[in-house]
């Protein structure tokens, strides 16, 4: 016989699935895990870098290269590495050998399999990589520069230049590696569900937006979906 207690309850909605794209200096690093916690998700931002290499052998600094952040010298240098034949080349050194579309596939697949247990992901173009995910619901997190090169001096204890350097070189490097990887600019309104400016709030503020619009949010149908 059907269960005539439950027969008429609403069907149960899918974990919480919520994408950053959080320019530099408006607080996606703390913003992020609060959200994710809020809403009883995991926060992906580490652990898709770190699962990848498990996956692939490959370092997590050469998988940290292939994504949006700026690259410091030493992953440079293991970039470098993990992409030129070695003369000494023997299995364990064989195995680095993953260009970079080969390792944002990787990122891609493991992003797309942890959404199905709900998560929040900051960055790494996940309004693109997670835009047929029904329940996701994408934000973007920006501000004037002069608003966040002045965060970045406070949080960072930075003089005025070198917040500016920071600021500027993650915006390159966030644009650059969503046009590089998808073709599409990601500062493109037509991406997300949500835009703040989150220098005009507190972080608290910020959290409690994104948490109610994701609860409030209503899964579009997608044809993967019907």
């Amino acid at each position: 016989m059907p269960d005539l207690e439950s027969a008429g309850s609403e069907p149960k909605r899918p974990p919480a699935v919520v994408t950053l794209a959080a320019l530099y200096g408006t607080g996606g690093v703390v913003i992020g895990p609060q959200v994710a916690q809020q809403l009883d998700v995991a926060f992906l931002d580490r652990a898709i870098p770190a699962s990848v290499a498990a996956q692939t052998g490959v370092p997590e600094e050469v998988v940290a290269a292939a994504d949006e952040r700026p690259l410091s010298r030493g992953q440079r240098l293991l970039t470098t590495l993990a992409r030129a034949p070695s003369l000494t080349a023997g299995p364990a050194q064989e195995r680095w050998f993953l260009d970079e579309s080969a390792m944002r596939s990787e990122i891609r697949r493991f992003m797309a399999d942890a959404a199905r247990s709900g998560g929040v992901v900051l960055g790494r173009a996940g309004a693109i990589v997670l835009r047929e995910v029904p329940q996701a619901l994408h934000v973007y997190l920006g501000g004037p520069l002069q608003a966040r090169i002045a965060r970045v001096m406070e949080a960072e204890g930075v003089d005025r230049a070198t917040a500016e350097r920071r600021v500027k070189a993650n915006d390159w490097a966030r644009r650059e590696y969503v046009r590089r990887a998808y073709g599409a600019d990601g500062d493109d309104p037509a991406l997300y569900h949500l835009m703040i400016d989150a220098t005009a709030f507190p972080v608290d503020a910020c959290v409690e937006l994104i948490v109610a619009a994701a609860t409030l949010h209503t899964p579009r149908t997608t044809d993967a979906t019907r």
